[in-house]
């Protein structure tokens, strides 16, 4: 089972590309690097679990293996749901 390379940021919304500086948590919530250092630090404000970075998926394994279309985006932005 492949990660789901999630499309966007769910606080601001931008596009995250396939090879993108991206962070996730451990139920690949996905976050843009400025929302999950500076808005979020280092903290996924839906399960409280540590953001890391997410992996690259090498050029030649994206057909085979396509990043989500579906975008995920949190209604308040970047405002921390989970203690």
């Amino acid at each position: 089972m492949a990660l789901e390379l999630r499309p966007n940021c769910e606080c601001c919304d931008v596009d995250l590309a396939p090879d993108a500086l991206a962070f996730i948590c451990s139920f690949e919530c996905t976050f843009c690097e400025a929302c999950a250092s500076a808005a979020l630090n280092g903290t996924c404000p839906n399960c409280g679990g540590e953001l890391v970075r997410r992996p690259v998926r090498p050029a030649e394994k994206l057909a085979a293996n396509p990043p989500s279309r579906e975008r995920t985006l949190k209604p308040n932005g970047c405002g921390r749901t989970a203690a």
